[in-house]
């Protein structure tokens, strides 16, 4: 056990139907000093999880009125729960039932009837977790106000981790190329998928974070040339592809002639990217994203136009705020930071354009950059 970590700091929610196990897990925990929650149902559970916010939840799967699987569900599309382990406690184990579990939300698997020392291994390692990321939030705060605002830190921690994690996203395209669902099944194959998009939005945070951190310090420097806007928008979308099978989500890119402009190319298809990016996780399964070209006096200009969820009037005034900074959630629950569009911003203006964007909430989104003609 880690002796660093202080069980009377935590609460666990157990969840169970039978009442002679909630007592048994009572026991059990209580006398590893941690805080105990218990509640009785699947509706309970989640009133409880909102309500107390504990730091673990031991999810009993078959339950009469929803089942654990359906209770992690809701916690985790709520982002007040979403962040909160979860070990499910279950008589099943087939790997369609773990595969389930997993895409579910599930942190970890103990199987009934459990051993006391592999549950409370899992436990603490489950709380360590927890403990680290609560270590991490206290020393960013730290560092915040002792940077004052400075962003080099972002930097440094985005640079030492892109290559890893590089590495990763590699290695899943590799495997999803060569592991169809045939040799692996649906459930594991969802799985990749999941994994892979998942390295991908991290890669790019990171991506984001470094070019933001240099971008705050004057690290970076344009070298404006002449390009073709059209050709950056088509090459960066290749990218997208799995994305786009995925969500089943079509990209159109409206026919164009070339639309010479006058801009650096790397910060250049760093815009693009987060546009598409965006596009396509605010956008609802099935629906199409269209890509518009036109001119406009002296300035070339492009549309990212979806047909997602939208942005609330309350959203839209603080969006391109960093003042306002906070989470938003895709239609497939994947997080957005918000720091891609404000990188954006920063990247059209400095190449002499102009970044801003008209939504509907329900309907759609669109955003538009304007940059100089070459």
């Amino acid at each position: 056990m880690n002796m660093s970590i202080n069980p009377s700091e935590y609460k666990i929610l157990i969840v169970d139907d039978v009442m002679s196990n909630l007592m048994l897990l009572k026991v059990l925990l209580t006398s590893e000093k941690f805080g105990i929650l218990m509640a009785s149902n699947g509706r309970q559970a989640i009133e409880m999880t909102r309500q107390e916010k504990p730091d673990l939840l031991l999810l009993d799967v078959m339950m009469p009125d929803l089942s654990g699987f359906d209770v992690a569900k809701t916690l985790k599309e709520d982002p007040q729960t979403g962040n909160i382990p979860i070990i499910f406690l279950t008589a099943l184990n087939s790997t369609a039932d773990i595969v389930k579990g997993f895409k579910a939300g599930g942190d970890d698997f103990i199987s009934k009837p459990f051993n006391k020392e592999e549950l409370i291994t899992r436990i603490y390692h489950q709380i360590s977790l927890v403990a680290a990321k609560r270590l991490v939030e206290a020393k960013s705060a730290e560092l915040e106000r002792i940077l004052s605002g400075h962003n080099s830190f972002y930097s440094v921690l985005a640079h030492d981790l892109r290559s890893p994690i590089s590495s990763i996203k590699m290695v899943l395209n590799m495997l999803l190329q060569h592991l169809s669902v045939d040799k692996i099944g649906n459930e594991m194959h969802d799985l990749l998928i999941t994994a892979n998009q998942t390295t991908e939005d991290v890669y790019s945070l990171l991506d984001n974070l470094l070019k933001w951190g240099r971008n705050q310090t004057g690290k970076i420097t344009l070298v404006p040339q002449e390009v073709d806007l059209v050709s950056i928008l088509e090459g960066v979308s290749d990218i997208f592809k799995l994305t786009g099978e995925v969500k089943q989500i079509s990209l159109e890119i409206m026919p164009c002639g070339p639309l010479m402009v006058n801009v650096d190319v790397d910060t250049m298809k760093t815009v693009v990217r987060n546009l598409l990016s965006n596009a396509f996780k605010f956008s609802s399964p099935n629906s199409k994203i269209t890509v518009q070209f036109e001119r406009a006096g002296n300035m070339a200009v492009m549309h990212v136009i979806d047909q997602g969820c939208g942005i609330s009037e309350e959203r839209q005034r603080k969006l391109l705020d960093p003042g306002n900074h906070e989470t938003t959630y895709g239609t497939k629950q994947e997080e957005g930071s918000g720091l891609g569009l404000l990188l954006c911003r920063d990247f059209v203006a400095q190449n002499g354009g102009k970044l801003w964007f008209t939504s509907q909430e329900g309907v759609g989104s669109t955003f538009s950059i304007s940059l100089p003609l070459a």
